[in-house]
């Protein structure tokens, strides 16, 4: 599940770097440069899922629920 999970989340990083829209919970670094044509940009992404108990008990052993918690990261060429 989290293979999959991270591979969603990644997509979904380079989805709204390409498109501009980011998501409320979407992080922005940049890094800037003296060269206006070598401004960078880390669009981080997270995504989380609740997983089915298949276990029974196995929340309870851990002591929380069980879920995913990705990240997705795209690079942005910024030519501001």
């Amino acid at each position: 599940m989290r293979d999959a999970d991270s591979l969603t989340a990644s997509d979904q990083a380079s989805i709204r770097a390409i498109s501009g829209n980011f998501s409320r919970t979407d992080k922005e670094e940049k890094f800037f440069s003296p060269d206006r044509f070598s401004n960078l940009s880390i669009l981080i992404t997270t995504q989380s899922r609740k997983i089915p108990n298949l276990v029974p008990g196995l929340a309870a052993l851990l002591g929380r629920d069980l879920e995913t918690d990705v990240r997705g990261i795209a690079i942005i060429e910024n030519t501001r």
